[in-house]
């Protein structure tokens, strides 16, 4: 899990890069990590929920990484050249994290009549923050006309099919609720972020120039 999460930072790090490029004020990655208000961030609300136990981290996780991992297939053709590079270059870490993420959804849902009972709860928990992959901002629905990003929507139906399958060999239901909790694109978040942003942006805050 500490290499996964050091993939997803040197992925994160390469989009803030290019963001702060983008900018026009020549922002570093750290400037963006570290220097935007909770507002200022947009991203899915998935990703900020609490680790919970394993069975809540493994779920959140597989959810995740099989958007991830269809999303980056498609973003690797973007005609803007940084992000293909990227997505190229991510989706060979993401792979793994893939196949590590839905083998553990199996073992969990396979395993003992607890194991099974709390991937389920997990599953169920966390089903609600997933519809928000697939929707999209204005923003977002430009860039997908200009093709440089993919369209998440028609990334939906193979998201569940994939996770159907790994649910069925898991032993596992698929939630039926259609409600889905949404926000996070439009900086709209849970309370949790603000508590993951004050840890994370403190000691930079405090020290501005100090240096890694």
């Amino acid at each position: 899990m500490t290499n996964i999460a050091l993939d997803v930072i040197g992925q994160a790090r390469m989009y803030l890069e290019y963001a702060g490029k983008l900018s026009g004020e020549n922002r570093s990655d750290d400037d963006m990590a570290y220097k935007r208000d909770v507002l200022d961030y947009k991203n899915f609300l998935i990703t900020e929920l609490p680790n919970g136990d394993f069975a809540d981290t493994i779920a959140r996780q597989y959810c995740f990484d099989q958007w991830h991992f269809l999303f980056l297939n498609e973003l690797q053709h973007s005609k803007d050249e940084t992000l293909s590079a990227i997505a190229q270059k991510s989706l060979k870490e993401v792979t793994y994290h893939l196949r590590w993420s839905s083998e553990w959804v199996v073992r969990l849902g396979d395993g003992t009549e607890e194991s099974k009972e709390k991937m389920q709860r997990a599953i169920d928990d966390v089903w609600m923050y997933t519809g928000e992959m697939f929707t999209q901002t204005d923003e977002e629905k430009a860039l997908v006309n200009e093709g440089i990003l993919p369209d998440a929507s028609k990334l939906l139906s193979v998201w569940t099919d994939e996770l159907k399958r790994v649910l069925n060999e898991a032993t596992l239901d698929l939630p039926t609720d259609e409600w889905m909790q949404e926000g996070g694109k439009n900086g709209v978040h849970t309370e949790y972020l603000g508590f993951i942003l004050a840890e994370m942006q403190y000691l930079p805050r405090a020290y501005p120039d100090a240096t890694w």
